[in-house]
C-alpha cells in the first residue's frame, strides 16, 4: 500500500464518509482497512468509505464504463460491501466537483445497483436519480423489545423494512439491529426504518443501517420511506398519474423525495466536503494487524 494515501471527509445530512480517491484502483481496501478508517475513536470516523475509482479500472464496473466514468465503490463502516448509498452518491458527486472532474449540471455515477443520474444545482443541492423501488411480496414484521410492527419490504437496490410507529422513541437505542421476520425476507440483512407523521406528505424517521448501526441519515432509506408512505396514503404515482413529493426529516437534516409516475425516484439534499489530508500509512498498517 502507498506510503501516502489521500483522503477527504464529507457528509450528506450528517451521514458521514471517508472519501478515498483511487482512480486506478491501486489500493487494497480490505474490510479491516475500511473498518479502521471508519473507527470514530481510533480512526478518521465515518458511516462508510467512498472509494472513488474510474469505472474502467474496476472489475465490478467496467461494464458500465461507457455510461459512467466514475464508480462509487461503497463500503459500510464495518468493512462490508454495499450495493448503494443515496447520501454517499451526493457526497461522491460533490467530491467529483471539488476535484474538478465535473461541474454544475448532470453526470452519471456507476454503483453496484447500476448507473445513477445526478444533478448538481447552482444552489448547491444535489439530486440523485435513485432508480425504481421494488416491493417484494409477503408480510414483514420488525420488533423492538416486546413490541412489534408490520413493515413494508422495499428494495432500493439495497433492502429496507419500513415500520410506521407512534413515536420515534419506540425504536429504542438502535445499537443492535432490530429483529425482523421472516428471516427469509432479508437473507443478507436489512436496513430498518421507523417512521412517524409530521404533516401532509411530511414524515420523520430513524434508521438502523445494515453494517453501520444507527446513522444520522440514510438516502436509500428516505426513498424507501417515501415509497411506503405513498402506498399507505393512496398516493402511488403509478396509480394516480401524478408525482408525489415527500419531505423526510432525519436526525441529520432534511431530504426531499419525489416519486414519479414512471416509477423513477429523485432524492434532493445537501452534500458537504469538510476536510482533506493524508492517511499515515504506518498507523494504518498497525491498525489492521
Amino acid at each position: 500500500m502507498s506510503t501516502r494515501i489521500a483522503f477527504l471527509k464529507g457528509h450528506g445530512t450528517e451521514n458521514d464518509f471517508v472519501i478515498v480517491p483511487d482512480p486506478d484502483n491501486a489500493l487494497d481496501l480490505t474490510s479491516a482497512v475500511v473498518a479502521a478508517l471508519c473507527d470514530r475513536r481510533a480512526g478518521l470516523g465515518g458511516d462508510g468509505v467512498l472509494h472513488v475509482v474510474r469505472s474502467a479500472a474496476h472489475p465490478e464496473a467496467v461494464g458500465m464504463a461507457s455510461d459512467a466514468e466514475w464508480f462509487m465503490d461503497y463500503r459500510n463502516g464495518d468493512g462490508s460491501i454495499a450495493e448503494m448509498c443515496g447520501n454517499g452518491a451526493r457526497v461522491f458527486a460533490r467530491y467529483l466537483q471539488h476535484a474538478g472532474h465535473t461541474d454544475e449540471g448532470d453526470l452519471a455515477i456507476a454503483t453496484r445497483a447500476g448507473v445513477k443520474t445526478v444533478h448538481i444545482a447552482k444552489n448547491g443541492d444535489i439530486t440523485v436519480g435513485m432508480g425504481r423501488a421494488q416491493l417484494p411480496e409477503g408480510e414483514v414484521t420488525v420488533g423492538v423489545g416486546e413490541r412489534s410492527w408490520p413493515a413494508r419490504n422495499v428494495n432500493m437496490g439495497n433492502p429496507h423494512a419500513v415500520a410506521f410507529v407512534d413515536d420515534l422513541a419506540q425504536a429504542g437505542d438502535l445499537l443492535a439491529a432490530p429483529p425482523y421476520s421472516p428471516a427469509a425476507a432479508y437473507p443478507d440483512g436489512a436496513n430498518i426504518e421507523f417512521v412517524v407523521d409530521r404533516g401532509p406528505r411530511h414524515v420523520a424517521m430513524r434508521v438502523h443501517e445494515r453494517g453501520s448501526g444507527e446513522t444520522r441519515s440514510c438516502g436509500t432509506g428516505a426513498c424507501a420511506v417515501a415509497v411506503a408512505a405513498a402506498r399507505r396514503d393512496g398516493a402511488d404515482p403509478a396509480v394516480t398519474g401524478a408525482p408525489a413529493t415527500y419531505t423526510v426529516d432525519l436526525p441529520g437534516g432534511r431530504l426531499v423525495i419525489t416519486l414519479r409516475p414512471d416509477g423513477e425516484i429523485d432524492m434532493t439534499g445537501p452534500a458537504v466536503i469538510v476536510a482533506e489530508g493524508e492517511i499515515d500509512a504506518e498507523w494504518l498498517e498497525n491498525a489492521v494487524r
